[in-house]
């Protein structure tokens, strides 16, 4: 490898971890508006890995070099930047879901897609907050428009997406509720949970009710089943449902249901930095990989038993 060329972790087949290998490519050039960054770590999502694994989503076919989470420094500047000079520590997501690519030593996106990352945070940190915590945000600031004294479910609130949910839930003054495994509930309680409820052993659709929001990212007919939990008028924001049927359903109640897709965003990952140099949001982060071993951290996210983020390493 030279100056012109970078190590990227691609897959040409549609596969099972063992599809991913290590590969050089060239470097890219930012242009207009974009910054080049190094990339130090880069966070893992299940998006990852199911378009690692199936077929029709939003990138077709491979070859394709994956990964939104990017936590490093600005190497260059494309024309018209001027947020960022080369030798900033950044963090943000890339354009998801087109403007993948985190799995690679260097990455180019848009300068607005990123932050400078929050000083009391590492580059490993860092990079488990973008995709996970910009979801949570936008579904609780930006769609439900959550306020102080108001009561919000979320479910898988040990996950990625659901320990940001529960922070910046507890952030706005929100009562908490969160559905997770018994074992997660002392974590949730440490980062703000207000009840916790064993969805293995509780119906939660019987033991919660009259609530504000409900933040669903397992499936539709999750979702379905959460429609009765809420108050009249109260909204439901789906991460992976979002039917017609639930649409129907949801009006039938007297309620609202979204489907939610998380885009880039300055704004908002400007306000993701600030809770975070605050205390008020700190990743879990759950397996830190060598960029090398990301079949195995792959493996590990895809069992859907982690308690927060994985993270590659890029050295």
């Amino acid at each position: 490898m030279n100056d012109t060329t970078m190590r990227a972790i691609s897959q040409d087949l549609i596969g099972g971890p063992e599809v991913l290998t290590e590969v050089e490519l060239p470097v890219p050039t930012p242009g207009p508006g974009e910054i080049l960054v190094r990339v130090r770590a880069a966070g893992l999502n299940p998006t990852d890995w199911r378009h690692r694994g199936a077929s029709g989503l939003f990138l077709g076919e491979p070859p394709f070099v994956l990964g939104w989470d990017v936590s490093g420094e600005v190497v260059a500047t494309g024309i018209g930047v001027t947020l960022f000079e080369p030798g900033d520590a950044v963090f943000g997501m890339l354009p998801y879901p087109y403007g993948h690519g985190a799995f690679a030593e260097y990455v180019v996106g848009p300068a607005r897609a990123f932050a400078p990352k929050p000083v009391n945070l590492d580059h490993i940190q860092a990079a488990a907050i973008p995709l996970a915590a910009l979801t949570a945000w936008q579904a609780l600031v930006d769609t439900a428009k959550l306020q102080a004294g108001q009561r919000i479910l979320i479910h898988a609130a040990a996950g990625g997406v659901g320990h940001f949910a529960v922070q910046i839930a507890k952030a706005r003054g929100a009562q908490v509720i969160g559905t997770a495994s018994a074992a997660n509930h002392e974590f949730l309680r440490e980062i703000g949970a207000d009840e916790t409820i064993d969805y293995r052993t509780t119906d939660f659709a019987e033991a919660v009710g009259d609530v504000d929001v409900v933040l669903d990212s397992i499936d539709n007919e999750n979702s379905l089943r959460s429609l009765r939990t809420l108050r009249p008028g109260g909204l439901l924001v789906s991460l992976r449902g979002g039917t017609d049927e639930l649409a129907t359903a949801a009006q039938d109640l007297g309620v609202r249901a979204v489907r939610m897709l998380v885009q880039d965003d300055h704004a908002g990952m400007i306000a993701l930095a600030e809770l975070a140099e605050s205390g008020a949001l700190r990743p879990a982060v759950a397996g830190v990989f060598p960029f090398e071993a990301a079949a195995k951290a792959h493996a590990l996210g895809e069992t859907g038993r982690t308690v927060g983020k994985l993270v590659l390493t890029v050295p």
